[in-house]
């Protein structure tokens, strides 16, 4: 059986993981800025095999809105262009043959709109893995006082030291969420 502090760190590592993990999915969320992390999760058939579009290609952004994708073999140019066109990037993009260019275009109200409820849905799924490892830890501490290894008074206090945390990750959260809105509505 874990013990109190092998708890607390345990939904603290689970909970900082889940922050960490949302920060990465609002990069892939466009905004009307260029950002490599956008074709993260693009999957190119290269040579019949899915690989990631960065594994394949470097990946820069020399403009505020525009993309560069320099595919390291250059027979791979095609494969990449049909992986960007069938992406959910809604992004059209422009090759002149060693490389391909994918100009963003600025985001119109509707489509900010839509995203900014995306990264809300995305933030409020992070609030429940967050609330679901609070749960499994309290669960885990009321199983250690039922078992006599901890005292009341020590259960009392780990559900308070991880409430306090949940608070806080919760607000970190809240903040990464800000940040995403007001750069999504950013014109």
């Amino acid at each position: 059986m874990p013990t109190a502090a092998e708890i607390q760190e345990n939904s603290k590592r689970l909970m900082t993981n889940t922050v960490e993990a949302l920060k990465k999915r609002f990069d892939t969320v466009r905004t009307g800025k260029a950002s490599p992390a956008l074709v993260d999760g693009i999957m190119v058939d290269y040579y019949g095999a899915q690989t990631r579009l960065k594994d394949i290609a470097a990946i820069s952004a020399p403009e505020p809105r525009l993309l560069k994708i320099q595919p390291w073999d250059v027979n791979a140019l095609n494969a990449i262009q049909k992986a960007i066109q069938t992406s959910s990037l809604g992004i059209t993009p422009l090759t002149d043959g060693k490389t391909i260019r994918l100009p963003i275009p600025e985001l119109s109200e509707e489509r900010r709109n839509e995203m900014t409820k995306q990264v809300k849905k995305f933030a409020e799924e992070a609030r429940v893995e967050i609330r679901n490892a609070r749960r499994d830890a309290n669960e885990a501490i009321k199983e250690a006082k039922k078992k006599s290894e901890i005292t009341e008074d020590e259960q009392k206090s780990e559900t308070e030291k991880i409430q306090k945390l949940t608070d806080q990750m919760i607000e970190k959260v809240d903040g990464v969420l800000a940040d995403k809105q007001k750069e999504l509505m950013e014109v």
